[in-house]
């Protein structure tokens, strides 16, 4: 999508400052809505401090206004449905027609203006999360200012005093409306000096930005449970899920940054798969390029944002994800036994008369999983899924792709498709002889099988010992 079908598609509704009438300027910025899940193209600055802009992964930026000399945005809270993935589809809190919230760009230095109109059914607030600011623009209900009532508009105002990247949320019954999906990014560009350049802060090629955020949604619901401490059952990047999670496009060489903010209730080791990086940026701002070192896995902790930059020099389809294996799978039960080597043959049979499309699950690992077409409750994302062009991906959740290509055009960001691997390049399966097993039978090497004798392995012994009555465990006798 280019710049100028960016601004005309349906989807999107908003009026650009040089068409706007003097009579309009005195009143609230029109309101601009987002419909798509698609990633859209970056924003570049009709007005203002020029400056790169990021783009937000399923998402996009908030245009703005500009009324003497002060930047004007519009955010409104409202009630929004957020395709997670295709065919599934939630009950969410959000901003301008999508959670998260729209991305916010602007420069260090500017003087910024946001009108936020509640539609949600009870009061809230926006919490500037990272920001140096005036102590009642903070946003903390009750603390810094009232909370804004149903149907009202409230105005925070103040300088983007330094540059980095920060989040946005309610600190109005917090628990509800961030378990619900009410949060955005907000990045401040560096001011550059004559030459372009800032000391800490260097220039990309490609600049992204999403946010981490986890839901607990029922098979074949919609709506968020708000109680949900711990046991969440997706686990998301800006509000999507694997398979409907945008890739990373890229040309090959282009530097590239991806700035990720985590607003869930754990930790996230975000691992990149053929590159090295380094973390130049926290919520507190860029880090020393003296600090900085070689990394393939960053932690996020909670509320904490991580910007990394890298040379994207290996061409490629490199996978990104979340290094915890359940964040990338989508809504499973965490209460299964575990039947790995378990012998179902003959229960089944007896299950099948009864319920003749009983299949069993488990036996051999999950990854029957993802490749029976058993049914599922509508409107549910399957735990394990996605095909590539060799198979079954079996992922869900947090994951994604950087797409490498040596043809991808500078601003294009179209996906180039599956990458083709030269000759010789692949993994491959080997069909010659196979040599005999050698196993030690102990940890002293002295004690080594002879040349080419392959020794049974002892079978395992189990010792069961249950708890006697007289050792406080009588309350478990019968069992």
């Amino acid at each position: 999508m280019n710049r100028r079908n960016f601004f005309n598609t349906a989807a999107f509704s908003a009026v650009a400052a040089a068409s706007v009438s003097k009579v309009a300027m005195a009143g609230l910025p029109e309101v601009a809505l987002m419909t798509s899940t698609d990633t859209a193209s970056p924003l570049s600055p009709p007005n203002g401090q020029p400056y790169n802009p990021v783009v937000t992964l399923n998402g996009w930026t908030l245009p703005w206004r500009m009324n003497n000399g002060v930047k004007e945005f519009h955010l409104v809270a409202e009630p929004v449905v957020r395709e997670m993935a295709p065919g599934f589809k939630a009950h969410m809190w959000g901003y301008n027609g999508q959670s998260p919230g729209p991305t916010i760009e602007v420069v260090e230095g500017d003087r910024v203006r946001i009108f936020v109109t509640n539609k949600l059914p009870e009061h809230t607030t926006i919490h500037w999360h990272g920001q140096r600011l005036p102590n009642g623009m903070d946003g903390v209900a009750g603390l810094n200012q009232p909370a804004i009532p149903v149907g009202k508009t409230f105005v925070y105002e103040f300088v983007a005093r330094r540059p980095g990247t920060f989040m946005y949320h309610p600190h109005a019954d917090e628990m509800t409306q961030m378990a619900m999906g009410m949060m955005g990014f907000w990045v401040t560009h560096p001011k550059l000096d004559k030459a372009g350049k800032h000391p800490q802060i260097d220039n990309v090629d490609r600049d992204f930005v999403f946010l981490l955020n986890a839901y607990d949604i029922e098979p074949g619901s919609m709506t968020p449970k708000i109680m949900t401490m711990t046991d969440f059952n997706l686990w998301s990047w800006n509000s999507r899920i694997f398979p409907g999670i945008d890739t990373l496009n890229v040309h090959k060489n282009d530097k590239v940054r991806i700035r990720v903010g985590n607003l869930t209730m754990t930790n996230h080791p975000i691992h990149l798969h053929g590159h090295e990086f380094v973390v130049s940026g926290t919520d507190g701002g860029p880090t020393q390029k003296s600090s900085r070192w070689p990394e393939v896995t960053t932690d996020v902790a909670v509320g904490q944002m991580r910007q990394i930059e890298f040379l994207a020099d290996e061409e490629g389809d490199w996978a990104f994800h979340c290094h915890k294996s359940h964040h990338t799978m989508n809504a499973m039960g965490h209460d299964v036994p575990t039947l790995i080597g378990v012998d179902h043959r003959g229960l089944v049979k007896k299950l099948q008369k009864s319920i003749p499309d009983y299949m069993v699950m488990g036996e051999r690992g999950m990854a029957d999983m993802g490749q029976m077409e058993m049914q599922i409750p509508d409107n549910t994302a399957p735990m394990m899924t996605g095909k590539g062009p060799y198979g079954g991906v079996e992922m869900g959740g947090m994951f994604s792709m950087l797409k490498v290509r040596k043809n991808q055009a500078p601003g294009d960001y179209k996906d180039p498709g599956w990458y083709q691997q030269p000759a010789g390049t692949q993994a491959y399966e080997w069909t010659g002889a196979l040599p005999d097993t050698k196993r030690q039978t102990s940890a002293n090497s002295a004690e080594k099988p002879a040349t080419g004798t392959a020794k049974t392995a002892p079978s395992t012994e189990v010792q069961i010992r249950k708890p006697a009555a007289s050792g406080g465990h009588s309350g478990h006798s019968g069992h």
